[in-house]
């Protein structure tokens, strides 16, 4: 017996001491941009501990080097006393011990980019995303943490973290938790309400032309939608976080909240709300897609490296095509509405040479390093407009050959049923799904698809769903060089040249500034001084290149003043009308008219 409780006393002391991380910021100098962290880390017997600050943050798969903003790094032991350490990597602080301590670290974060959505403040509030304020020890990141605010007295601080001890201070599970909750405190609007006995907060800062009456209607038609896809709900409070700006816009997803940014006035217009209430669904769709259930390679986070996976394009690209099935179906958004939507998406995919190029597993992949300008138009894709279209791909194929009894929706219930975190999906996870639900191989659509540059035919496709893609009668037909400029005062300077296209096939590039067509000065736009002359017609082009004279001929390429759209089509089925409404959830727009 002795022996027994001598055992369970040295297993008692060998065994980690769970104690919380404690994080507190104090802003007292908030028109400067600068707050002063403090961290408490746990009593560690270990020879160095190494302290980091993640180099990116979730939602936006991109090195952002977040550790440029940090100045004065300091660390002390239990007692006080200097702690000896040196900076190792680009975001890792590695702190000497000499014996068992408490670690105490004091650093100030210069915090002026509000776009990049990780860390902002200024004198009317601070956004503070984790990634970009609080640093982590890889021992301590499964233990509890406490984050204390030191604000002016006015701000109002508001989290999907439960608060602890007051409104400035709270409390999540472990590091992983805080680092996907952020918070909004400072001046801000502050509106509650409940959806089916949960909790929801709207919290607004910045003056701007929003109605804040309509986007709390439709956030609660909104939020009422997720049984659509999935069964139940991975959270009991949600915050929608509002940025009204000088001009940042954007959106991030997060464990129980999101951050909308949109310029101050862009809210009003129904072209700009619909952007809106598009951004708020497809965040609240993140709740499930990417937060609840991942590809593997995203989980567990490495928040200091590059985290590849080949299934962005579901990621984001699927969570883009649901937004709109949750807006329709919850009647916040019209099917004019999003046919218009989808016309574009289709249309930007179309004019898209990188579509020929790269493969959506590919731009999955690369997300990380895709470069953005002419060469990515030219020889890449983007997960979002390619996962789409691939989503709409494989939800009608499911819809059509099981008769309306298996959609798209299904493979996503079926991930979260199946592969909620902390393990994250394979692609042969989604091919064993597709199998399971249909009993047909998968495979061939994928390596189709999916591994191989896509190829689709949206005639064929939509009308499955009784819907066509044309050009509108009215449509003009108009010369084209395949490029656009830009009018850069004097000149107008090419911005894209289409790859392939006529221009390029002339040897033009982009920053060439157009001089003149035919000896005659160009005009404001490109449109205006190609109107004399119709496809086919060989023309001079006069340009300034290196601020050298330069010139060449081509043949226009015929191009139209109105983009093709998706539009009902009248002459739809009784079966293609049914099928649509399986898709999409509402009535077919012509199905009160008889077959």
């Amino acid at each position: 017996m002795k022996k027994l409780l001598a055992l369970s006393i040295l297993a008692a002391c060998s065994a980690p001491t769970f104690a919380d991380v404690n994080y507190s910021l104090n802003i007292s100098q908030p028109q400067h941009h600068l707050g002063n962290v403090t961290v408490e880390f746990p009593k560690t017997a270990q020879a160095h501990l190494d302290i980091k600050l993640p180099a990116w943050r979730t939602g936006r798969y991109e090195i952002l080097n977040l550790a440029n903003g940090v100045r004065y790094f300091d660390a002390k032991d239990s007692t006080g006393n200097p702690l000896k350490w040196e900076k190792i990597d680009h975001s890792t602080w590695r702190v000497h011990l000499n014996k068992p301590t408490k670690v105490n670290l004091a650093y100030q974060v210069y915090a002026n980019e509000l776009g990049k959505r990780a860390r902002h403040i200024d004198d009317s509030h601070a956004f503070i995303d984790a990634s970009g304020f609080f640093m982590f020890s890889d021992s301590f990141r499964q233990e509890p943490v406490t984050v204390n605010l030191e604000v002016p007295k006015q701000w109002r601080s508001v989290s999907g973290m439960k608060n602890n001890k007051g409104k400035n201070t709270f409390k999540a599970a472990d590091y992983d938790v805080l680092v996907d909750s952020p918070i909004e405190t400072g001046i801000n609007q502050l509106h509650t309400f409940k959806v089916d006995g949960r909790e929801y907060d709207l919290v607004i800062w910045g003056d701007g032309n929003y109605d804040v009456e309509l986007m709390l209607t439709d956030l609660k038609k909104l939020v009422a939608t997720g049984n659509v896809i999935w069964d139940g709900y991975p959270y009991e409070r949600y915050v929608f976080m509002v940025h009204a700006t000088s001009g940042a816009g954007g959106a991030t997803e997060h464990l129980n909240s999101t951050i909308i940014q949109r310029p101050r006035d862009r809210f009003a217009k129904r072209e700009d709300y619909l952007a809106f209430i598009s951004t708020a669904a497809h965040e609240f769709i993140h709740t499930w897609n990417v937060k609840a259930y991942r590809p593997a390679g995203l989980t567990p986070y490495d928040y200091t490296n590059m985290n590849y996976s080949k299934l962005l394009w579901i990621a984001e690209g699927s969570t883009s095509y649901f937004e709109d099935h949750l807006l329709v179906r919850s009647g916040i958004q019209s099917t004019d509405e999003f046919f218009n939507l989808l016309s574009k998406t289709i249309n930007r995919h179309l004019q898209t040479p990188g579509r020929e190029v790269q493969s959506a597993s590919e731009t999955s992949f690369d997300k990380w390093i895709n470069q953005g300008g002419d060469h990515a138009r030219n020889y890449s894709t983007n997960i979002y407009s390619e996962g789409s279209l691939l989503s709409l791909a494989l939800d009608i194929d499911l819809l059509e050959k099981s008769q309306g009894k298996i959609s798209y929706r299904d493979v996503h219930k079926a991930l979260y049923k199946q592969h909620k975190l902390p393990a994250g999906f394979t692609s042969l996870d989604v091919l064993n799904i597709l199998k399971d639900l249909t009993g047909r191989d998968y495979n061939t659509w994928w390596q189709t698809n999916v591994d191989s540059p896509v190829s689709l035919n949206f005639d064929e496709l939509l009308n499955k769903v009784g819907l066509t893609f044309e050009r509108p009668e009215k449509a003009k037909a108009l010369a084209s060089i395949d490029a656009v400029a830009k009018n850069t005062g004097q000149l107008l300077t090419l911005s894209h040249v289409k790859r392939g296209g006529s221009a390029w096939q002339a040897g033009l590039t982009t920053d060439d500034k157009i001089v003149a067509i035919n000896k005659h000065h160009v005009g404001k736009d490109l449109t205006s001084s190609l109107e004399m002359y119709k496809a086919g017609d060989k023309i001079t082009i006069d340009y300034i290149r290196r601020d050298a004279l330069a010139s060449t001929s081509l043949v226009l390429s015929e191009d139209f003043d109105k983009p093709k759209k998706v539009i009902a089509n009248k002459q739809a089925s009784s079966e293609q009308k049914a099928l649509f409404k399986a898709w999409i959830g509402v009535e077919h727009p012509n199905n009160a008219k008889k077959d």
